[in-house]
């Protein structure tokens, strides 16, 4: 099978970018022939007006759309498979697949097609406010912080919801929980369009020591306000005699490290091997995020290493960490509740070593290379089936 990934990268390597890369490596070592339409936010700050040309190019972009019928013409994938087309690609180049009678299936990492931020938050809260063809909330709110990019992103979502730019165009979603689809069709997506898959990990042998014998609380991730980091400190800080350590870049909030009780150490981002031997040494990985998160990376990473999850009911975090099975649950941005579960597990490693057991045996069943490529298979065989006009006659 031929298959076209399409993504605009943001302007720092993120977990979409990781995932993205893993299943086209995947894709090639069964066989398939995989081509890149590829573009970086890290090109803005290099471009002439790079800022007033991204906000234009988010809404319709007829360079790439231009481009994309070039590759269409000389490369005629079987599958066009897009995961963000913001701000450098645009929507643009779905209606080019699909007079191309080319199928299209997209990812959805986030929440953007109904949220223009994509994370369904504002001041550290779940925000709803746009759902429902109400993007202008957006800009009302002033959700990015920015007059000139909250129009932005209120603006392309509105043309793009307003002309079906994603409807019309694309032939499958691929959700990454139920929660995320059951979201969607609140938002009027029909509900035969849209399919599961979860993320993948690396299967892998050696899951380090025993948990009994791990030293430290771990959190990996980037450190940003809706990851919750404000309840990762207080929790620590409640708990002194228990050492955290926190993997991953915190240059959107360089003050951060100054708030930090002296039993939290934050490490920066971590290289590949230096993030695996993170994981192995973690008694157990914390996450906080108050938003609704897509399906974290971190969560199955760790799981994959024999590690429990301590994590927020919130979203589709539920579909993946088992409360009281390969982790515990905590009521989100509740730190008492939060602090009493680290301690408590903490204070019980064979109960760790349980759940840790448990989680490592769901991660190879549900989110290993091989249940991956079978759903994502699937997917792509009921696209063909669908055929590009199949977008326009299964739904909305």
């Amino acid at each position: 099978m031929k298959i076209l990934l399409v993504h605009n990268d943001y302007g720092v390597f993120s977990g979409e970018e990781a995932v993205f890369e893993a299943m086209a490596s995947l894709l090639e070592r069964r066989g398939h022939t995989v081509r890149w339409f590829r573009r970086s936010s890290k090109e803005i700050p290099h471009m002439r007006f790079g800022r007033v040309r991204a906000f234009f190019s988010g809404i319709y972009n007829s360079g790439a759309a231009k481009a994309m019928r070039g590759v269409l013409a000389e490369y005629r994938p079987d599958i066009v498979h897009v995961q963000n087309v913001y701000p450098l690609i645009s929507p643009s180049v779905l209606s080019v697949c699909r007079r191309a009678r080319a199928p299209v299936v997209m990812t959805l990492q986030n929440y953007r097609l109904v949220c223009p931020s994509g994370l369904h938050q504002r001041n550290g809260r779940v925000c709803e406010k746009c759902c429902g063809g109400r993007e202008y909330w957006c800009l009302l709110c002033n959700c990015e912080e920015s007059l000139p990019k909250s129009v932005g992103y209120a603006l392309r979502n509105w043309i793009a919801r307003r002309f079906g730019l994603f409807r019309r165009n694309v032939t499958l979603y691929v959700c990454l929980t139920e929660f995320q689809k059951g979201r969607l069709v609140a938002e009027g997506f029909a509900p035969q369009r849209l399919m599961v898959v979860p993320n993948m990990t690396d299967a892998t042998d050696d899951v380090g020591a025993p948990v009994a014998a791990r030293p430290y609380v771990g959190y990996a991730g980037r450190v940003s306000p809706e990851k919750g980091i404000h309840l990762l400190l207080e929790a620590a800080r409640r708990n002194p005699e228990i050492p955290f350590r926190v993997a991953g870049a915190y240059d959107r909030m360089p003050g951060v490290v100054r708030q930090a009780p002296p039993n939290l150490s934050f490490l920066g981002p971590l290289e590949h091997q230096a993030m695996d031997e993170f994981y192995r040494a973690s008694r157990m990985t914390v996450l906080c995020s108050t938003w609704f998160e897509g399906l974290p990376m971190v969560l199955i990473e760790a799981m994959m290493r024999g590690t429990p999850v301590v994590a927020p009911r919130i979203g589709g975090i539920p579909e993946v960490v088992d409360d009281g099975g390969t982790g515990v649950l905590f009521e989100p941005g509740n730190v008492d509740d939060l602090s009493d579960k680290v301690r408590h597990l903490w204070n019980h490693p064979d109960v760790c070593q349980q759940m840790g057991n448990a989680a490592r045996k769901k991660a190879i069943d549900q989110y290993s290379p091989e249940p991956y490529y079978r759903r994502l298979m699937e997917v792509y065989q009921r696209a063909v089936q669908l055929g590009p006009v199949g977008a326009v006659d299964a739904g909305r």
